[in-house]
């Protein structure tokens, strides 16, 4: 008996509007899977140019892959109010929240950026596919839920000089646009959404465009932006700048409570060092009561930056004939952390910062050990021998300059 096969697999990776920009500037021909779409690693051989431009000068990056919902209605406050941590209420059209988003357990789906088009339209990015978890929490309401995803596509301009090469070709200034704010203005004759948002720490906005301005406006940014050294960057430059900024990753950093297998692999917002963003005094959201239960009680776990200390680090290396091994690029492996004999935490990911000359990582590590200045061991391989070496719980972000925040006027 023949059986015909019965499913279309769509096997190919999706491009990106600007992939016949991006394709022909990449050099390495490394590529990453990202929420489905083939999205550079780097440009060059390798990645330190691409960061140095996101912390000197300027880097434009592909942020298309992000999915993204359009939310329209009578409804929409109220619906959003009690679907996310942050109190949507008080926010005014224009403006752009980060906000975590949880289960009924009080531990987190996601993360992402919720923005007020209009009174009652809204803009929610996510790193996950939340289609289906926002139709079931709407139930009932008036409103409309749009799959913005393909049809709206994004660029990241980051850096120092990201709003000089902005104003040499808006039409409205964006001197006064204040951190996560947006507006709406002109590149050339193309309509476009620019909101002071982005994932490296540092000055940059995000540019929210139709697919069918894509190549038009990259064009655009890289003529006008090569006085001031603008350079296309790829995701191995983002995650250095990311860790360094102090910003969790989802799958890497934590796991969505929608995908762990086991209860000890979820995590809630206040676990993950985002507390500020949890609204406990408005009326009601999805996760309140387990999230206040937790907060009474106090957290088990407490998400942190470290430092780890150099000197032991590079005796290590020292004692077999090597120089230091420090990584070259950002690294992603759960790493123990002890106190003593016990281990009392690991690091999710981490890298030799080049602008602040100190080797970083963020970790989750037992509330009794996450002070700042507490003295942790940070687990290493030196030639295939593990080693111990010094740790320092510190603040973060690591990296967080002046003009992030400030506006010329």
């Amino acid at each position: 008996m023949s059986y015909g096969n019965r499913f279309n697999a769509e096997t190919q990776l999706k491009l990106s509007p600007f992939f016949e920009r991006t394709s022909k500037l990449n050099e390495s021909q490394e590529w990453r899977r990202w929420s489905g779409y083939l999205s550079a690693t780097n440009y060059e051989l390798t990645h330190e140019n691409e960061y140095f431009a996101i912390r000197t000068k300027a880097a434009l990056l592909d942020i298309t892959p992000l999915y993204k919902y359009v939310i329209e209605g009578p409804d929409t406050q109220r619906f959003l109010n009690r679907l996310v941590t942050r109190n949507i209420n008080i926010c005014k059209v224009g403006q752009v929240m980060y906000t975590p988003w949880c289960d009924e357990n009080g531990k987190q789906i996601d993360d992402g950026t919720v923005q007020r088009i209009t009174d009652k339209k809204f803009r929610i990015t996510s790193a996950e596919p939340n289609l289906e978890w926002i139709h079931y929490n709407a139930a009932g309401m008036d409103l409309n839920i749009l799959d913005d995803s393909e049809t709206t596509v994004a660029l990241a301009l980051q850096g120092p000089n990201s709003r000089k090469i902005l104003n040499t070709i808006a039409t409205d200034s964006l001197n006064s646009l204040k951190f996560f704010w947006m507006m709406e203005t002109n590149l050339g004759d193309m309509p476009v959404s620019i909101s002071r948002t982005g994932y490296t720490g540092d000055l940059g906005y995000e540019i929210w465009m139709d697919p069918k301005d894509a190549i038009s406006v990259w064009d655009l940014l890289i003529k006008k932006g090569k006085s001031y050294g603008i350079t296309p960057a790829g995701l191995h430059a983002l995650d250095m700048a990311r860790i360094e900024a102090g910003l969790i990753l989802l799958d890497v950093d934590y796991i969505s409570s929608r995908h762990a297998i086991i209860e000890s692999r979820k995590s809630s917002p206040y676990e993950l060092g985002l507390g500020w963003a949890v609204k406990m005094k408005k009326k009601d959201f999805i996760g309140k009561k387990a999230l206040a239960t937790e907060l009474n009680r106090g957290m088990d776990w407490e998400f942190v930056g470290i430092e780890i200390e150099w000197d032991e680090l590079e005796s290590h290396y020292r004692k077999v004939g090597l120089a230091p091994g420090l990584p070259c690029a950002a690294w992603r492996t759960s790493t123990p952390l002890f106190k003593g004999i016990n281990q009392v935490g690991y690091a999710t990911s981490g890298c030799w910062s080049p602008i602040l000359k100190r080797y970083i990582a963020l970790a989750h590590v037992k509330s009794e050990y996450a002070q700042l200045g507490s003295k942790l061991d940070f687990e290493l391989k030196v030639e295939h021998f593990r080693k111990i070496t010094p740790a320092t719980v510190v603040k973060t972000p690591f990296f967080d300059p002046e003009r992030k925040r400030s506006c010329p006027e």
